[in-house]
């Protein structure tokens, strides 16, 4: 290997006797610096994928400064060295966490979460699952936004800001996030597609592992737009309050394998997300912390490169608990930005009171009885609850006897306690 260096090196450089004394030394710093491009190159797959490809730049730059033959030509060898490492960098940032495609087989056969979709899950506290919807699912999609986008509502009051005018997250302060709900009531094929994400079979087993068995829908689906320039949001979420109390609404856990995130976030990508664009960000592995967030970082003052922002294509999606601590980064990018973020808790569990004393008729009228069952008020399973299962068409119910249900009917005058 070290003669092959060298006659590549000495074909690249002017036959010089002065540069033929400096190649042993120069073979010698480019193999350390080999091998420092080795351990950067690890690191990709955990940490900071950009700043690794820039320590690659470094070490480069470094070689170079060595100045003479000897840094010219180690610098040389180690350029070929930095540009897989920048390519490996582009790739780790591509994929970005977690990708669906090595769960998606076994997700197809089992309708169960990958064992490593679960690791990355509690290592970080969100996962992105790649491709789940069709172009044409996200066609659809989009098209119903266009045909309300005359109701959609800007953020322009002071009061409705979600970042501190100043801070990194503020934007250009003229252009305000932009918010549209309803989409469930929407009038056929507009509701449609949004509809279709409450028990889409492929996202059932997500939301059954990560929130178990009859799942509900707690919030108000939210369609947010953002145009360029538009602010993001400060830092939120977290199973703490600012004052670092525990926060019973926000919790995350997992005991003997199986997870309980008391409210779970699903965002489902519209638009593309490149690097840099801005929007969802997060801090991995916030939803284990045991002090608050500092306020310098809930203002996006990052010096230390916390914040980490997925990228991703339309049709992706992001779960994450509402646990981990989370907002948006301002938008740069030409294109507008859309997400539809759906929040989803156990089956006892409530957050949002929209349910009660029920869901606005127009959201009810045409479910599918899968949809209806997610649409369900917070109660127990063993009490009637119809059940969505992964890989069953059919919605699956668990109650009790009816000798019990009369015998609570004599004793309550109703047929659940």
């Amino acid at each position: 290997r070290v003669r092959a260096r060298m006659q590549r090196c000495t074909s690249r450089l002017p036959q010089h006797r002065a540069v033929a004394a400096y190649l042993p030394l120069a073979i010698v710093a480019a193999a350390a610096a080999s091998r420092f491009q080795r351990r950067f190159d690890r690191r990709l797959l955990f940490v900071g994928p950009l700043q690794e490809a820039g320590a690659a730049s470094k070490t480069q730059a470094f070689l170079a400064r060595l100045g003479g033959p000897t840094g010219r030509v180690a610098a040389q060898l180690a350029a070929k060295r930095s540009v897989h490492t920048a390519a490996t960098a582009a790739a780790a940032v591509a994929t970005s966490s977690m990708s669906s495609a090595p769960g998606a087989a076994e997700r197809a056969r089992t309708g169960c979460m990958s064992e490593t979709e679960k690791f990355y899950f509690d290592l970080d506290g969100f996962l992105l699952v790649r491709g789940v919807l069709t172009s044409e699912e996200v066609a659809a999609a989009n098209a119903a936004i266009d045909a309300h986008a005359d109701e959609i509502k800007e953020r322009l009051d002071p009061e409705l800001r979600n970042t501190k005018s100043g801070t990194p997250l503020a934007g250009d302060r003229a252009k305000g996030r932009r918010d549209l709900g309803g989409m469930l009531g929407w009038s056929s094929p507009h509701c449609d597609p949004f509809r279709a994400l409450l028990a889409h079979p492929k996202l059932v087993p997500y939301l059954t592992e990560l929130l178990g068995p009859g799942y509900r829908l707690d919030h108000l689906p939210l369609l947010i737009s953002q145009h360029r320039g538009s602010e993001g949001f400060s830092l939120h979420g977290g199973p703490l309050t600012k004052t670092g109390r525990f926060n019973p609404t926000l919790q995350y856990r997992n005991v003997n394998g199986e997870f309980y995130n008391s409210l779970l976030a699903m965002s489902v990508q519209l638009t593309d997300h490149n690097l840099g664009d801005g929007g969802f960000c997060v801090v991995r592995g916030s939803h284990k912390i045991n002090f608050p967030v500092p306020e310098a970082l809930v203002n996006g003052e990052d010096p230390q490169g916390h914040l980490h922002q997925p990228v991703t294509k339309a049709g992706d999606v992001v779960f994450f608990s509402e646990a981990t601590v989370h907002g948006a980064l301002p938008w740069s990018a030409d294109h507008e930005r859309r997400i539809a973020l759906y929040r989803f808790a156990p089956a006892t569990v409530a957050y949002g009171r929209t349910y009660s004393p029920t869901w606005p008729s127009s959201m009810l009228e045409g479910l599918t009885p899968q949809q209806r069952a997610v649409m369900e008020p917070p109660y127990a399973e063993r009490l009637d609850r119809p059940i969505v299962r992964p890989l069953e068409e059919d919605v699956v119910t668990n109650g009790r006897s009816t000798k019990k249900k009369r015998f609570d009917q004599d004793v309550f005058g109703t047929n659940y306690f």
